[in-house]
């Protein structure tokens, strides 16, 4: 199957996603992949599916929803593997772009350190590159990379990447309990991040089961942690830890409102005494949904934050 969904986003609404990839091809065996270790791990392009193959599958999609009335934000290019492997990606972007829908990409970012994959990236409306690690070791450790890549031309690259992009850029750090959720380890992460500034980066973790029984998910705290200590050098960090609601006004419905935002970031006590009283609202709402499981307590620098319980 090509082309799926539309579904619903925790990144970019209703999307349409676009798998220009086998299953298991990519320059990355990284211990969470849902799907397990690569089944084919190679860092050179080639064709895999024809640019004509791939635009009549979409344009059928795009027709089918559309007669069922569905609402198509992006059209994303998330395979089951690395999707800059695909040498004709930018032909691909182009004949999306001609739909007048949004196009993205979701890349490992692996192979941003070439030309040819920066200049097929920046035709892009919105590109997610990922920053799992920047130090040597927890980057194998985490990543497990194809043996050609080096972490310093990749880093390079992003950069690169970045000071020339026109779209939306988006870069997203995967949490791994032991691996690479050290203070250490984020503070460099941060700092690399901060030096480009994206439009905004994602704080994530696994919200399905990894294929590797021993890979674990850090605890809230670690997780509250971590959006911290990457808050303190970039100016837009979010959370995606599941949760698909994407409202941050009061709608009249307290306790969804609170957990759809404490789901993209930490609220502090100040900010949350604040929002019940415009809700007309009072502290108990939050006992409650601590009481039932759905919102935790935690802290850091001195400070009270509530997020939503994973």
């Amino acid at each position: 199957m090509i082309s799926f969904g539309p579904v619903p986003s925790r990144r970019l609404g209703q999307s349409l996603g676009v798998n220009n990839i086998p299953p298991k091809v990519c320059s990355y065996a990284c211990v969470y992949c849902q799907l397990g270790k690569a089944m084919k791990m190679q860092v050179n392009r080639e064709e895999f599916y024809s640019t004509g193959l791939i635009q009549k599958d979409v344009e059928k999609r795009i027709h089918e929803a559309r007669s069922r009335n569905e609402k198509i934000d992006y059209l994303c290019i998330v395979p089951d593997g690395e999707p800059t492997l695909d040498v004709h990606l930018g032909d691909t972007i182009d004949v999306l772009n001609n739909t007048g829908i949004k196009t993205a990409v979701i890349s490992n970012a692996s192979l941003v350190d070439r030309q040819d994959v920066r200049d097929d990236l920046a035709k892009a409306s919105w590109v997610s590159l990922k920053v799992d690690a920047v130090s040597m070791d927890t980057w194998k450790k985490i990543n497990r990379p194809h043996r050609a890549l080096e972490l310093d031309r990749m880093m390079d690259g992003i950069k690169e990447f970045a000071a020339s992009y026109k779209g939306v850029l988006a870069t997203e750090t995967m949490l791994v309990k032991g691996i690479n959720d050290d203070v250490d380890e984020l503070q460099k992460v941060a700092a690399f991040i901060g030096s480009f500034q994206p439009d905004v980066a994602y704080v994530s973790i696994s919200t399905r089961p990894p294929a590797e029984k021993s890979v674990e998910l850090p605890d809230e705290d670690t997780i509250n942690r971590a959006f911290q200590v990457l808050n303190g050098s970039i100016n837009h960090v979010e959370y995606l830890i599941g949760y698909e609601g994407n409202t941050f006004a009061f709608t009249g419905n307290v306790e969804e409102d609170i957990l759809s935002i404490t789901s993209v970031h930490p609220m502090r006590q100040d900010a949350v005494e604040e929002f019940l009283e415009k809700s007309k609202s009072n502290w108990h709402v939050i006992r409650k949904m601590i009481e039932d499981e759905r919102l935790i307590e935690t802290e850091y620098g001195g400070k009270r934050f509530y997020m939503r319980k994973l």
